[in-house]
């Protein structure tokens, strides 16, 4: 069974508040689930990108909190 490894998209909205979009990897496959909405997607390529797609586009979250 191929190890799960997990990591996160995070960015704030314009009225402070975070939103988290989980990027779970098992192998070749990747899962995508949001914190806020429940929203769920699988991507096999570019899921970072595709996570701060549905945070920008669902919830304004545009802040990235690294920057």
């Amino acid at each position: 069974m191929p190890s799960m490894t997990t990591s996160k998209v995070s960015r704030w909205d314009r009225h402070g508040r975070e939103h988290v979009v989980h990027v779970r990897k098992s192998g070749t496959r990747r899962q995508l689930t949001c914190d806020t909405c429940g929203w769920r997607k699988g991507a096999q390529f570019l899921p970072w990108l595709k996570a701060e797609e549905h945070l920008a586009e669902a919830h304004q979250a545009t802040i990235d909190p690294t920057a």
